[in-house]
Order: structure tokens, then sequence, then C-alpha cells
């Protein structure tokens, strides 16, 4: 298996700092100090804090743009691969990963650093109007989809495994019924 790049270590690194030490934290010489980078190899890919932000906002979103270009083209099946990209099969526990570094460094450090974000969440609600669903239906589904992300990541009373697997399949149903409508 390659090595990660040392782009790749840094955001890795800026994540483990903001997942373990905080936003306050967050700063170059604790990234460059975790990755195993001098402050100059940090400076290389990124000359300020902002553009660590900017990187693990892109790297979110260039992720689930990826998981999002398996669908295949039934009507319908968008919104089904932004449910599975989002909620997994199974109910595990949430792992502090990178998308929650992504948000929490983007919101702390400057909220400006989120309009990536936005402009692809703008673009991933375009697509899933055009999926083949009454537009309505896809969104309200898309909105579910997204508030059971947030409580998966910030621990607000996420439903227990059954409860999971009730309501994947419950929200599964959905697309179908909207499919047929």
């Amino acid at each position: 298996m390659p090595r990660p790049s040392s782009r790749e270590r840094l955001l890795d690194a800026a994540g483990e700092v903001l997942l373990t030490q905080g936003a306050g934290a967050l700063t170059l010489e604790a990234v460059a100090q975790r990755a195993g980078v001098s402050k100059g190899g940090l400076f290389y890919h990124f000359p300020t804090k902002q553009a660590l932000v900017d990187g693990l906002v892109r790297r979110l979103t260039e992720a689930f743009d990826a998981a999002l270009a398996q669908a295949g083209d039934r009507p319908g099946d968008y919104l089904r691969s932004y449910l599975d990209a989002t909620i997994p099969e199974e109910h595990t526990a949430v792992p502090a990963d990178r998308l929650t570094a992504a948000l929490l460094a983007g919101i702390l450090v400057d909220p400006a650093g989120l309009e990536p974000l936005r402009q692809r969440f703008a673009a991933w609600q375009d697509r899933l109007t055009r999926d083949g669903l009454d537009p309505a239906a896809a969104t309200a589904i898309r909105l579910a989809v997204d508030g059971w992300w947030a409580v998966r990541m910030f621990g607000l009373g996420e439903p227990g495994p059954e409860l999971h697997a009730r309501t994947r399949r419950y929200l599964l149903e959905l697309i179908e019924r909207a499919q047929n409508d």
C-alpha cells in the first residue's frame, strides 16, 4: 500500500489536532509537529491556516463526490447513493472522522471557509432535483439524511441499532415510493 503524500499526511495531522486538542490548538506549528515535518514543509503545501482548513473541506467534498459518482442512472439512484454515502447500512459507532474535522475547522477558523462546502451542497441539491423523483420528496429525504448525519456526528440522541436499521429501511422505502409516484 503506498504511503500517503505529504499533503495528505498534513491534512490527517490537522484533523488529529482538531479532534484530540480542539480548534484552539489548530496551529500550523501543531500540525507540522504532529505530521513530523518542518514548518517549511507545511508552508509548501499550506501557507496559511485558512489554506489548511480549505484543504480539509476540499478533501471532504471530493470524497463525497466520488461516492456519489457511483450512482446509477435510474430514478432515485443518486438519492440512494446520497443516503449510502452519509448513513452506513449497519449501526456503528461514529469514528472521529475527517468530515467532522473539516466542518469544525471551517466554522471555527473562518465561517467564510465553509463557502466551498456550501457550493457543493447546492450542487448536490441541484442534482437531487434532477434524480427523476419529485424534487420536494427528494429534498425532504435529503434533509432527513443530513439531520441524521448531524445527530450521528455530534452524539445528539442517535437511534440504537434496531431503530437505525428500521429508519434506514424507511428512507429507502420513501425513495421507492417517490420513484413510483
